[in-house]
């Protein structure tokens, strides 16, 4: 037995090592590609020019695309465990959706970052809430009854998304509010990511923290409870924290579809169970889809495409195989 869960634990660090590998790797290629081409050599002879770019524009986009990445695959894993259905996702369930409409509204009728973030939270808080309170008028408790909700939140979304651009000026706004729904790190900039991403390093880490106790939460109420889990408060205060994560990477990239989705299942594919090096992997590959496509999406065409444009390609076909092969179990 103990050989058993040690073979377990060596394959898993086997997991991260790689993924941590691939994930730096990535990372160093982001820096570089691009349509103003840096040097590395004129970047440590003290180009100006060069170190302007690279400090600016390239570092802070490629450490976005890390954490945001990182965030989306830690959130789909929060959201998959909480609700108990493997397709639970923030783009899945609405979150995203709402988030982008919040940053919208952001747009529209207040200036500044920190008003944008605000207002991406609001709407992926009010879009949780609703899918949690149109599940909960099901009295059947079948998984499924959460992607169905989701499903109605996200065309709420999507309404008062279009209705917020019949309202925005063309030549500004509008061409703004398109920026949030196509999804894309480009425009990123290191003025405006600090607030951000130490919002989501916080939430990532009281995540962690309270990894235990949204395992529990997956399973039946009356267990956890007996396991001493205030289950109401603790799936609120475990639903705001996702939420606030996924709205701090909504409100620098857009929409960015099926992360979140993608890199938990990957994950568990590879380790085959819920721990916490399952969630961290999930994280690990997250970054590693986010990046990647980041990358293609800056190197495959003449002009920059939406990063959405290629996480899209891979997450569609995934979600209807996931579909197909859960149809009896969700």
């Amino acid at each position: 037995m103990r050989n058993s869960t040690n073979s377990v634990t060596t394959k898993n660090n086997i997991y991260l090592s790689i993924g941590v590998i691939i994930l730096i790797t990535l990372f160093c290629c982001s820096l570089f590609v691009g349509k103003y081409p840096l040097s590395l050599a004129k970047i440590l002879q003290g180009d100006e020019l060069q170190i302007k770019v690279f400090m600016t524009l390239r570092l802070s986009r490629a450490v976005v695309g890390l954490i945001g990445g990182f965030a989306l695959g830690i959130s789909g894993f929060i959201y998959q465990t909480i609700f108990r259905n493997p397709l639970a996702a923030p783009d899945i369930i609405g979150v995203s959706s709402g988030a982008s409409a919040g940053a919208a509204f952001g747009i529209l009728f207040f200036s500044g970052a920190l008003s944008v973030t605000l207002c991406s939270f609001g709407g992926a808080l009010v879009s949780v809430g609703l899918a949690i309170l149109f599940s909960s008028l099901d009295k059947t408790d079948r998984k499924s009854t959460v992607i169905l909700a989701g499903i109605a939140v996200h065309s709420l979304a999507q309404t008062f998304l279009m209705i917020l651009k019949t309202m925005a000026d063309p030549e500004k706004q509008l061409a703004s509010i398109e920026y949030w729904i196509m999804g894309s790190l480009n425009g990123i900039n290191s003025h405006i990511i600090a607030g951000n991403l130490i919002l989501c390093a916080a939430c990532l880490a009281v995540l962690f923290l309270l990894h235990r106790q949204s395992l529990l939460l997956s399973q039946d109420e009356a267990e956890a409870r007996m396991l001493g889990v205030d289950v109401s408060k603790m799936r609120f205060i475990i639903l705001i924290v996702s939420t606030l994560v996924v709205s701090s990477v909504v409100s620098l990239t857009g929409l960015i579809s099926f992360v979140g989705l993608l890199a938990p299942h990957s994950a568990r594919k590879l380790t085959g169970n819920n721990s916490a090096k399952t969630m961290f992997l999930g994280g690990i590959v997250g970054g590693i889809i986010l990046l990647a496509a980041d990358i293609l999406a800056r190197s495959v065409a003449q002009t920059e495409l939406p990063v959405s444009i290629f996480t899209s390609l891979i997450g569609a076909p995934f979600l209807v195989l996931l579909i197909f092969r859960r149809r009896d179990k969700i």
